[in-house]
């Protein structure tokens, strides 16, 4: 759920098929590499704009390619060689994993070359089934999700991640467009719970103290959608006391993601993770589609119809 990327290395997913420099994890070119079955790609669209999944290698390789621009062209992540040499963002996560894609049509032909559209916003998505054949979710690598996940044994968890639009596109029509993208895909495999990890810029609790305490007092998660930070990642998020948080200030101080998930119906995990890699505090997002605020899912449609293709 982050619009920046955490370190995941730790999450136990064994790298399979990959290449030299572990860049060449999936096949080339346009193969397809993704068969959605009954569910039309193409999932919506507003004027220029259209949001599909990704299909094709090439298609996913789109989508890393905007988040190494944004992630660590534009952010404050630190890439690995490899990272650097394929101006890709790259895990492992990206061959099991579904990837959404916003496109912009509108786009000017270059000399010599027909116009092809742009990629300008993505999320990456992982199922419960999918992870668990896999090692598991990512977010196991900050979060205890194991009793959560257990609690809730009839339930199909849903991880969103790595997901981020290109600045001139950071308006509410792309990120509209996503969450319509996102909200077809959660009723089509008829997903339950939405969670993953959603990032503040910084890596200084203190300088984050307002933020990060009003989410602690404020939007905490019911004991039964509970998930702590791993012991030795564990960062305190109650800095300062609830009598003393400003809540519209608190507000602003969020990112627009995390406000996002905030007015559609979202709480949050106790504790939050650095993450000195990326110069990011990470925080647990869980969402039930139960929780959801019913004027949100009036917005886009109980069967994700407003902005059909």
């Amino acid at each position: 759920m982050s619009q920046y990327p955490s370190n995941h290395a730790a999450a136990g997913l064994a790298p399979v098929g990959s290449g030299p420099l572990g860049l060449n994890l999936l096949p080339g070119g346009d193969r397809i590499v993704r068969d959605y079955g009954s569910l039309d790609p193409v999932l919506g669209r507003i004027g220029s704009l259209e949001v599909r999944l990704a299909t094709t290698a090439k298609e996913i390789r789109r989508a890393q390619r905007l988040r190494f621009k944004v992630f660590y062209e534009e952010m404050s992540a630190s890439p690995s060689g490899a990272a650097l040499i394929s101006r890709r963002d790259v895990d492992e996560y990206d061959r099991i994993c579904d990837h959404i894609l916003v496109l912009d049509h509108d786009v000017k032909a270059k000399p010599f070359r027909s116009a092809k559209p742009k990629v300008v916003g993505t999320y990456r998505l992982l199922r419960q089934d999918v992870a668990e054949r896999h090692g598991g979710f990512y977010t196991k690598a900050e979060y205890d999700i194991a009793p959560l996940l257990k609690a809730h044994p009839d339930l199909r968890f849903l991880e969103l991640g790595r997901s981020c639009v290109l600045k001139p596109y950071r308006n509410k029509r792309t990120v509209e467009l996503l969450w319509h993208g996102i909200w077809a895909y959660v009723l089509h495999h008829r997903i339950d719970v939405m969670m993953g990890c959603a990032s503040l810029e910084g890596t200084d609790p203190r300088a984050l103290a307002l933020p990060l305490s009003f989410l602690h007092h404020y939007a905490a998660a019911p004991a039964e959608w509970q998930a702590s930070a791993l012991p030795e990642r564990f960062t305190p998020m109650d800095i300062l006391p609830k009598e003393s948080i400003d809540p519209k200030a608190a507000l602003h101080a969020l990112p627009p993601l995390i406000k996002g998930y905030l007015r559609v119906g979202a709480t949050f995990g106790t504790g939050a993770v650095i993450d000195r890699q990326f110069g990011t505090t990470d925080v647990l997002v869980l969402l039930p589609v139960s929780a959801i605020n019913p004027r949100y899912i009036d917005h886009f449609g109980p069967t994700a119809n407003r902005h059909a293709a």
